[in-house]
């Protein structure tokens, strides 16, 4: 891609993603629409019980906004008498679920989101898209949880159902929380005026010891033993680099204020390499090469007893970045002269401040967040890292986009049959570099 072309893509993204003005770009445009019931207090349901679901919950209850929860979704029962249980011990008058509110199963995010004025979408990534289209086509705004997709089909349905959604003005916030913190907030703004020249080279890392594992119960079928594990199935979570690693490569975007055009790389299951592992890697290497020639490198890894990191550097033609969620942005010049550091104090809690903002625009009547654009193409660009370290190739970005394969199974009920399977020892293949294809 020449110049001009990498112009046209950087100025694309500027326009396109709300999130590097931290939603100002749509600041003040007015939608159209009532509450629910028609009063003044703005009705949640909760699509997705677990961890994060119930967090992003006690992060709405908590802003200003008078929010009430009238509905529970979870594909498990249990999941989601414990996250009613949290909520009301702590907000008992903001909940108003019932038991006939509570919805179980595969099809319950239908039977909630009716119920609601805002969506907060947390379930395993592979539902995301098909939970957002249905938000967006029944008129919800939407908080949902990164990564958007888990495959190219699922950004695909992401980025119809986003444009339909900025068509209604329905706010739509995406959990990379990292444009939600002052720190990089700041620290990015500094970059886009020109503090350190133009961007030539970076590195973002997720290198930490892994996540939980869930034994297998013999009660169990197929399809449960891969939902409770959803981490380790590519239709569920889309390996590591997607669903965590996201939010570094995001950055990467952010700071380049576009995405990459190819993406090479390296990877294999080293450590985690068990029958408890699924069919994921423990470990990536990519590279991204943006229009403009520059190239950024990333790395995440789930190693035990190794050195962790979760950050991102950057150089540039007249200095250089640190970042980090710690609440770190510092720049320097070529002779290492500080620029710009960040104070530590008073910086919101960017899991908090997201919610925050949108609550206080759908308060206010007003159109404010577009991120889907943007999560999608950061998903996207985590889930071409997965094919180049799957199969050992150069993945283009026009390549990939156009890719039909789609990782969720053909039916989805207790009984039915994900599509990959263990073998007669319990183990699940796997990609190899050089013989799996991708495209």
């Amino acid at each position: 891609m020449n110049s001009k072309h990498a112009g046209e893509q950087r100025r694309e993204f500027l326009k396109t993603s709300a999130l590097l003005a931290g939603g100002a770009m749509l600041s003040g445009v007015p939608f159209v629409g009532a509450y629910a019931g028609g009063d003044d207090v703005i009705k949640v349901a909760v699509i997705g019980c677990g961890g994060r679901g119930t967090g992003a919950a006690f992060n709405a209850l908590a802003t200003d906004a008078n929010i009430k929860i009238v509905a529970l979704a979870d594909a498990f029962r249990d999941r989601l008498d414990e996250a009613y249980t949290k909520l009301a011990e702590r907000h008992a008058d903001k909940l108003d679920v019932s038991e006939e509110r509570k919805f179980v199963g595969f099809d319950a995010y239908q039977k909630a989101i009716p119920l609601a004025d805002v969506v907060i979408l947390a379930t395993s990534p592979g539902f995301r898209p098909t939970h957002f289209e249905e938000a967006v086509r029944q008129g919800k705004h939407v908080f949902m949880e990164k990564p958007v997709a888990v495959d190219v089909p699922g950004v695909r349905k992401v980025l119809a159902a986003a444009k339909e959604a900025k068509r209604k003005k329905l706010n739509v916030v995406v959990g990379l929380q990292r444009h939600y913190q002052a720190s990089y907030r700041e620290g990015i703004k500094r970059i886009q005026d020109g503090a350190v020249g133009d961007i030539v080279s970076g590195q973002v890392y997720w290198n930490s010891g892994g996540v939980w594992v869930r034994p297998r119960k013999p009660e169990q079928t197929e399809m449960e033993y891969q939902m409770r594990n959803w981490f380790y199935f590519n239709w569920l979570c889309g390996d590591h680099i997607v669903e965590q690693h996201v939010h570094n490569i995001d950055i990467a975007n952010w700071v380049k204020g576009s995405y990459p055009v190819s993406i090479q790389g390296t990877g294999s299951r080293a450590w985690r390499n068990g029958k408890d592992y699924g069919e994921i890697y423990d470990n990536h290497a990519v590279e991204l090469t943006y229009a403009d020639g520059s190239v950024i490198y990333s790395q995440c890894r789930h190693f035990e007893g190794t050195a962790n990191r979760v950050d991102e550097t950057f150089q540039g033609t007249k200095g250089r970045v640190y970042l980090s969620a710690g609440n770190d942005a510092i720049l320097w010049d070529t002779k290492g002269n500080e620029l710009y550091s960040h104070p530590k104090r008073g910086n919101a809690n960017p899991y908090q401040h997201e919610h925050v903002e949108l609550f206080d625009a759908i308060s206010k009547g007003e159109y404010k967040f577009a991120d889907a654009d943007n999560g999608a193409y950061s998903t996207l660009t985590g889930i071409i890292g997965r094919l180049a370290t799957y199969s050992g190739q150069v993945i283009k970005w026009d390549d990939a986009l156009k890719s039909n394969i789609d990782l969720m199974p053909e039916r989805l009920a207790w009984d039915a049959l994900p599509k990959v399977l263990p073998n007669e020892d319990g183990l699940y293949p796997y990609a190899i570099p050089g013989k799996t294809v991708v495209l």
